[in-house]
């Protein structure tokens, strides 16, 4: 499997005036010059990405979907401001290069950053690596995510980013309401999911950023080290708790679709994936914390979510405005990680 992302022509649904672009780049970005070539990103289920290529520069373009848009969806401006504070923290993150909030230029919102040089894994296995790559880059997965909960908000200008506390009471309720809004058809898992889950959070009430989409996928592997070059995908990034990052990122050791090889499986550690269970003691050192009380709640609150989300993809496909052509393969993804998420119920009784 490639190590690379995938690029193709820019989709007839995602096009917009390439001229007015350049104009706009020849203004709002040093040194810019054409001509401009355009490529889109394969892969990306929310906000259209683009690869600009000029004679001597590459830059990477995120922009809003077209279409009538959620009000708390593809808010590409929180993107752009969050990795503009991190720059200079340790948590890995591109050069923010331009905000245009004008939609006049291309049709939607959007920014410019610059394109970092890595290896993009769509699968959890990161298939070409060696064993010990495979075990750096997951300790280093640990790492950064740990790095980025270490990070004073306030200290990099984001303490207005969310409001803190009441973090998985704001965000069931926000996801319970886009899922309704995308609903398709009856998953009775999910109904059961909304009324579970606001009766069962646990008592604890931390801030911090929280990247919201932390997984193998969204990062950039440096071109020849087994390390993290760039984080990428930041649109749900907000103020929130730690371990709903932790639980995301762990969601693969208990299901299949983003790994050639179960995470949980004798196989995976064999190819130096560490344990779920190992994963979770590394990001606990390096994040100075204890043991995780109410573990399965983090996991089911984590595939509830997922399921939400996997309907709007589904139903932006179905509208005919999703950023990938791969939109619909997400039918039946909303029934499969709510059946998931109430197993985790289920065993915690």
């Amino acid at each position: 499997m490639s190590d690379t992302a995938i690029l193709t022509a820019v989709r007839n649904a995602h096009r917009f005036d390439e001229s007015a672009l350049a104009a706009y780049l020849e203004r709002a970005v040093d040194d810019f010059g054409g001509p401009l070539r355009i490529r889109q990103f394969e892969g990306g289920q929310s906000n259209p990405t683009y690869l600009l290529e000029t004679p001597t520069e590459r830059y990477v373009l995120r922009k809003q979907p077209p279409g009538e848009l959620l009000r708390s969806a593809h808010q590409v401006d929180r993107e752009f401001r969050v990795m503009r504070a991190l720059a200079g923290t340790e948590v890995p993150v591109p050069r923010m290069l331009s905000l245009c909030e004008d939609v006049s230029i291309i049709g939607t919102k959007f920014y410019v950053m610059e394109y970092v040089e890595g290896r993009f894994f769509s699968d959890a296995l990161c298939p070409s690596l060696s064993r010990n790559e495979r075990s750096a880059v997951y300790a280093d997965l640990a790492n950064v995510l740990a790095a980025l909960h270490r990070v004073d908000p306030a200290a990099i200008g984001l303490e207005t980013f969310g409001r803190p506390g009441n973090y998985y009471a704001r965000q069931i309720s926000r996801w319970s309401k886009q899922y309704l809004a995308s609903k398709t058809e009856e998953v009775a898992a999910m109904d059961r999911l909304m009324e579970w889950l606001p009766a069962n959070i646990p008592e604890t009430d931390e801030t911090v950023v929280v990247h919201g989409d932390y997984r193998p996928g969204n990062v950039l592997i440096h071109p020849s080290e087994p390390r993290i070059a760039a984080v990428l995908d930041w649109e749900l990034s907000t103020l929130g708790h730690p371990l709903a990052d932790l639980g995301y990122v762990c969601m693969d050791f208990h299901s299949e679709g983003r790994a050639s090889v179960p995470l949980a499986s004798p196989e995976a550690r064999e190819l130096g994936v560490p344990s779920e269970e190992d994963f979770i003691d590394a990001y606990c050192r390096a994040a100075g914390r204890g043991g995780i009380d109410d573990w399965n709640f983090f996991l089911t609150y984590n595939f509830f979510r997922s399921a939400a989300i996997s309907e709007g993809v589904y139903r932006r496909g179905l509208d005919g405005n999703a950023s990938s052509e791969t939109a619909l393969e997400f039918k039946g993804g909303c029934r499969t990680c709510a059946d998931r998420a109430w197993v985790f119920v289920e065993q915690g009784r």
